[in-house]
């Protein structure tokens, strides 16, 4: 079962969790949900102080929630002078708290519908502006950004793909992608979503010079609709 938490690509590590898991779990403690909570609500900053006396908390619990927030970069912190005084004597300005510019998405398994829904923006835009079929913008501009994310870093197509969740595994000289960053999408939209993931992938083996591999429509439960296949074999969908 697919569990949604939202509170954009993120880094695997068996070491430590992800940035935005740690981010979510950090408001799995009630005293600090409950700051976080009173901090957002909020139409200006709020300091420790007036944390503490609107929530009946001791100070130091306070600051020490609302600094393990910051930490976790679920607030922003800023300084300001209360007294309305500058220069000279007019005193340290006050730390205070405000919901921050950041945001924090987790998806188990991972998914990337934001992703799809700027491609799916920015082709429909295009096509307004120059009349050419939507469809074919969009293929056009998900190969694209494919070539961008290959260019961007990792060492390989393999590595890229698991960095971004698509969860591959070796089927012997092929990749499977064991999931789909797009699924529930794909399941109610199944051509258009299916066709924008093979020409993103088309685009990542592009931008890695990759010509032993060919990306390939070929649905099958539990996996993604597009497989890597040698290109020696491809299987009869590879034109799809």
């Amino acid at each position: 079962m697919a569990v949604c938490f939202t509170l954009v690509f993120v880094e695997h590590s068996e070491e430590a969790p992800q940035p935005d898991v740690s981010a979510v779990a950090a408001l799995d403690e009630p005293t600090r949900r409950r700051l976080y909570d009173h901090v957002v609500r909020q139409p200006a900053p709020v300091s420790r102080d007036e944390a503490a006396h609107a929530l009946g908390l001791a100070r130091q619990t306070a600051a020490f929630h609302l600094d393990r927030l910051a930490d976790e970069s679920l607030l922003d912190v800023v300084y300001e002078r209360r007294s309305g005084r500058t220069g000279p004597g007019a005193g340290r300005p006050a730390k205070l708290y405000k919901r921050s510019a950041r945001q924090v998405t987790v998806n188990l398994p991972e998914r990337h519908y934001e992703l799809a829904g700027r491609l799916f923006a920015q082709a429909m835009e295009e096509s307004e502006a120059t009349g050419e079929p939507v469809r074919a913008v969009l293929h056009r501009k998900a190969h694209a950004l494919g070539a961008r994310l290959a260019g961007q870093g990792g060492t390989d197509v393999f590595g890229l793909l698991e960095h971004h969740g698509f969860e591959p595994r070796l089927d012997g000289d092929a990749i499977v992608l064991g999931n789909c960053p797009f699924h529930a999408l794909a399941r109610e939209h199944t051509q258009t979503v299916c066709g924008m993931n093979l020409h993103l992938l088309r685009g990542v083996l592009a931008g890695f010079d990759e010509d032993s591999l060919l990306a390939c429509l070929a649905p099958s439960p539990g996996h993604c609709c597009v497989r890597l296949e040698p290109v020696s074999s491809p299987p009869e969908t590879a034109r799809a």
